[in-house]
């Protein structure tokens, strides 16, 4: 190692090895239960490329959306009625389910003061939960490091091709992994035996604390991915996720097996959501996959017996325009909804409903909601922990979500 190298310190060493997704942390040990909040599970479903939330939960009694979407719009006769006001999309029979059996809270108006319309920058402020702060650290990177001073390993887990900035943490490193099947460390075939089993020289305690630190950081990468795959081949469920199940259960698996996650955060990818142009019949698939798989999963956890311990959040970087545009679809927008599912959520509507007749310049909605009030309901009232004050950077008013 040149000297210029010699400043490299612990944490970016953990951070850049995390990128990789090959580290879980140190040491490996199992987690220890201090009082009910530490059974909790928090898992995040991202659906990436700005959903569009009107035809999502379509306020049917309101004749301010069949003006603003005169094709689009989807008729009153044909969406799936919770209320009075309210329908989900036709092809959202799951999610329909969850609200009427009283485990889901929708959340309108959600966003924030001087929205962009950028997918990047949108995506990095809710990642942060610091919109036009440039905060390094990811929200759930902080409440990891908050929550587990301890550093448990595997206890902050995210799925996806790479790591988000929402788990970036200053203290936690979190498992990163796409496909469990082929999460591990890369190398020549001839390198196998030696990348994926302890040696002779490396279970000795060496006499350079770089050299054991980085042999230690070897031993716990190997374990976290073996504990990854195992969990998920001895994963076996009748439940059926639907068509495309997203990743939710890769995320059942870890669950089922008893790995220590409390904190899991999952993309629906590729910005599959951004639907400019002849948007019905996409919008209307790639919705029956969200609620497909979250419905599929709530009711895996149900099987397994962790309905009691497990909170899903759902959101998107940002709405889609009130009105329609010229191609049959919807452009950016502001704000959205977000859903927080699970059996012990107090399902019902949070939050004041944007006005149809009164648009911002663009054409935009309103946003009623902090979306940091929604992360602070989850910090405080799911994980326990009473300042998120000081993980949000600011104060919000939380929601009684649960009792």
């Amino acid at each position: 190692m040149s000297e210029h190298h010699t400043n490299l310190t612990r944490r970016h060493l953990l951070q850049a090895m995390a990128g990789a997704g090959l580290v879980a942390g140190l040491p490996l040990m199992p987690a220890i239960a201090a009082n009910n909040h530490d059974k909790r599970i928090l898992v995040v479903l991202e659906l990436s490329g700005a959903n569009d939330g009107l035809n999502t939960l379509v306020p049917y009694a309101d004749d301010a959306y069949y003006s603003l979407r005169p094709k689009l719009g989807i008729r009153a006769n044909k969406v799936r009625k919770i209320d009075e006001h309210f329908g989900f999309n036709p092809s959202m029979s799951g999610f329909e389910r969850l609200y009427k059996d009283g485990r889901m809270a929708i959340v309108h108006g959600c966003g924030y003061a001087q929205p962009s319309y950028s997918h990047f920058t949108s995506m990095a402020y809710l990642h942060t939960g610091v919109p036009n702060g440039g905060e390094p650290y990811g929200w759930l990177g902080r409440v990891a490091d908050a929550i587990d001073p301890t550093l448990t390993p595997n206890f902050l887990v995210n799925i996806d091709e790479r790591q988000s900035l929402a788990v970036r943490a200053a203290r936690h490193v979190p498992v990163v992994f796409d496909d469990p099947e082929r999460f591990a460390r890369k190398g020549m075939i001839q390198s196998r035996p030696v990348i994926d089993s302890a040696t002779p020289a490396s279970a000795k305690i060496s006499a350079n604390p770089s050299q054991q630190y980085l042999e230690d950081i070897a031993k716990s990468a190997r374990e976290a991915s073996q504990l990854v795959r195992t969990a998920w081949e001895n994963y076996k469920t009748p439940v059926d996720y639907g068509i495309i199940s997203l990743d939710l259960p890769k995320v059942a698996s870890m669950i089922a097996a008893g790995l220590p996650t409390r904190l899991f955060y999952t993309s629906y990818r590729h910005n599959a959501f951004d639907t400019h142009v002849q948007q019905a019949e996409q919008h209307s698939r790639l919705l029956s996959y969200a609620s497909d798989a979250v419905a599929g999963f709530m009711k895996d956890m149900e099987r397994i017996g962790r309905a009691d311990d497990v909170t899903v959040l759902v959101l998107s970087e940002f709405g889609r325009r009130a009105a329609e545009n010229t191609s049959l679809g919807t452009d950016h927008g502001t704000a959205n909804h977000m859903y927080v599912i699970g059996k012990p959520v107090k399902g019902g509507h949070y939050g004041a409903v944007p006005s149809l007749t009164d648009l911002d310049e663009g054409g935009n909605l309103k946003h009623t909601t902090d979306f940091r009030q929604v992360y602070a309901s989850l910090i405080e009232g799911w994980l326990g922990h009473a300042d998120s004050k000081s993980l949000l950077y600011g104060d919000f008013k939380t929601f009684p979500f649960f009792g």
